[in-house]
């Protein structure tokens, strides 16, 4: 069973945050808040914020232990575009296309050796 997190309408696109969701997936979440603390970058803020939020749902909701999570689904989807529209030469608009994305975040917990089922 997992736990997720989701943040939908982000305004950014859908190709810059998956390139930071590559780097945390498979990533215990303790790493992943560490790696996107690291990135010096607006998005990076954004997913691990989704990563914090996701380990606070587990932690209090489902009464998981936080060391034993890691990042088993990171994926983005693309949203509604938002049209809009930048003067050109002789009186003419371009189409400016503004991205959204919609991000979730899956944890689940590591079988630990200890535990019995």
């Amino acid at each position: 069973m997992a736990v997720r997190a989701q943040a939908k309408f982000m305004l950014v696109s859908p190709y810059k945050v998956r390139r930071y969701l590559s780097l945390i997936k498979d990533k215990p979440v303790a790493e992943a808040v560490g790696i996107l603390a690291n990135c010096n970058s607006p998005t990076a803020t954004l997913v691990r914020k989704l990563v914090e939020s996701a380990s606070a749902n587990a932690e209090n909701n489902e009464e998981w232990d936080v060391d034993d999570l890691y990042v088993a689904r990171a994926y983005a989807d693309e949203g509604p575009t938002l049209p809009r529209s930048r003067p050109r030469a002789r009186g003419r608009a371009m189409r400016i296309r503004k991205r959204i994305a919609h991000v979730t975040v899956e944890l689940e917990q590591r079988e630990g050796e200890g535990e019995e089922e």
